[in-house]
């Protein structure tokens, strides 16, 4: 398959495009922050992006979905990514809908891919522990009591937790933290007796919460794949997520840097446009080739998931995505600040969302420190 966009693609990436500058903007998302919005998302937009049949794009048909593959997964939330939108797509589709396409039984299959599909079942992937990613740290317990479990335990950082009707717990059903084996996932309702969901206020204004499970009971059925074996599921929906997290990303830093360089041409000083000074120009050329070399880690990752390439090779193309688009993310809306000089750092402008944006997406399974060390240790270093 090569590494470029088909016709569909490129027209879906158009739609998106269109859809994301008239109905999710930036400004939703300042409105949304300075009302205090309990959902943090405005719910007719997500109904227009689930009309346009964005939330099963990667599924199979017999379960609501499009089965259009990732990459035009992919190209609609690097859209969003450029207005920052905030949604369910990331946490609902990417994440939980991964999840039990990978590893659920067809039974689960045919009980939440076609919520998922419709926008009418939101999920969320409770899964962190500490302040830091730890993909196989968990510590919650998930103990059998007759022919269910008893789970307990605290979950952080669950993008979208507080407006989830059903969460994917990673909890530990043998094993300690830090092993890989003895971890199972269990769909637990968000209404369950023991459930308790307390939304947290992020920077970026992005949506999360911090999660806890006293004595909740769930039956068989909530087990997702085999006990003791919830890495083989999580793994992989991790990497995805990942490399659906670097998609978002790189519309932001696209953004970020389309408005840095447009300012440049317009701000004077000393009667020229600051962009004709020669010191600027070599920060904004550095920051073309760093924007350029991000798009091809995003995209080959993205073609990686649709040609259905080994588990390996994508594990590594989601590290090195995460890590790059991370690193330029980083650069370019630090650039973007400075370069719009003080007044960059005022409310009045948008360039500040994007830093805001940047430092928490990094964050989100794992953070460029992270990945680079994987990606090492998965070349054999």
């Amino acid at each position: 398959m090569p590494m470029i966009l088909n016709e569909e693609q490129k027209m879906l990436k158009d739609t998106a495009r269109d859809f994301c500058a008239n109905n999710l903007p930036i400004s939703q998302l300042r409105r949304l922050r300075d009302q205090n919005s309990a959902d943090g998302f405005d719910r007719d937009t997500w109904r227009g992006m689930v009309e346009l049949g964005w939330a099963g794009i990667p599924f199979p048909e017999a379960f609501g979905g499009l089965e259009f593959g990732y990459k035009g997964l992919g190209v609609v939330t690097e859209e969003t990514g450029r207005t920052l939108g905030a949604s369910p797509l990331f946490a609902s589709v990417w994440v939980c809908g991964t999840a039990v396409n990978i590893g659920g039984s067809d039974a689960q299959k045919a009980d939440l891919l076609p919520g998922i599909c419709s926008g009418e079942c939101l999920m969320a992937l409770a899964l962190e522990e500490s302040h830091r990613h730890e993909p196989h740290g968990a510590a919650t317990e998930a103990a059998r009591s007759g022919d269910g479990f008893v789970l307990n335990g605290r979950k952080s950082f669950v993008l979208d937790g507080h407006v989830a009707d059903r969460f994917i717990v990673v909890a530990r059903t043998s094993g300690r933290p830090g092993d890989r084996e003895g971890l199972s996932l269990f769909v637990v309702s968000s209404q369950a007796t023991g459930v308790d969901v307390r939304r947290t206020s992020m920077v970026d204004s992005r949506n999360a919460a911090n999660v806890e499970f006293a004595d909740v009971r769930v039956g068989p059925n909530a087990l997702l794949g085999d006990p003791d074996g919830g890495a083989n599921i999580l793994d992989p929906t991790l990497d995805i997520a990942r490399i659906g997290m670097a998609a978002e990303m790189l519309g932001g830093l696209q953004e970020c840097f389309e408005r840095t360089v447009a300012y440049l041409k317009e701000r004077e000083q000393f009667g020229v446009p600051i962009g004709s000074f020669q010191a600027l120009k070599h920060r904004a050329a550095n920051m073309f080739c760093e924007v350029e070399l991000s798009k091809s880690c995003v995209l080959e990752a993205l073609t990686a998931l649709d040609e259905g390439r080994d588990a390996d090779e994508i594990a590594k193309l989601a590290s090195l995505a995460k890590t790059k688009v991370g690193e330029t993310y980083n650069l370019v809306s630090r650039e973007g600040i400075q370069m719009h000089g003080g007044i960059g750092m005022t409310d009045e402008f948008d360039i500040g969302f994007f830093i805001k944006r940047a430092a928490v997406s990094e964050q989100t399974f794992g953070d460029v420190n992270f990945h680079r060390n994987r990606y090492g240790e998965l070349e054999g270093y």
